[in-house]
């Protein structure tokens, strides 16, 4: 029984891993995809074709992903009993933080899809920065556990 436990874990811990990296690559592209569709005339064909590449993006990597990696990553947490653990409470406070910037961008999809534009390319450059902050801060509190 054990050995299936052990061998269920670390499926789990890939599963959990790749689906990070499927997450990661959509929250790296969608502010590129943001840029790409700001610099198109509202109501161009353009337009319309961004706001179709941003829903793909939306719909096919961005949301299942970040659900796969909660579920993955809380079953992973409760097996191991990182609840206790403080680098564990640490790291959900950033999970929480990119869940919330994941949440963020799907809004700003949404106003750029209505025609809204309110940030500079400047800003959506500096944004694009948030998610490499965010997992490698993560990062360093999996691997080395600093409390």
């Amino acid at each position: 029984m054990s050995e299936i436990l052990t061998l269920l874990y670390i499926w789990l811990k890939a599963a959990h891993i790749i689906f990070v990296i499927f997450w990661m690559a959509g929250l790296f592209m969608m502010p590129r995809f943001f840029i790409y569709h700001q610099e198109s005339e509202i109501g161009s064909e353009e337009d319309s074709k961004w706001m179709e590449r941003e829903s793909k993006l939306r719909n096919i990597i961005l949301n299942p992903s970040m659900i796969i990696v909660w579920v993955l990553g809380l079953a992973l947490a409760y097996q191991t009993g990182a609840f206790s653990q403080g680098w564990f409470h640490a790291k959900l406070l950033f999970v929480l933080l990119l869940s919330g910037y994941h949440g963020w961008m799907i809004a700003y999809s949404k106003k750029l899809a209505r025609g809204t534009r309110t940030l500079s390319d400047k800003k959506l450059r500096l944004f694009n920065e948030v998610p490499g902050v965010a997992v490698a801060i993560i990062v360093i509190l999996v691997i080395v556990r600093p409390f």
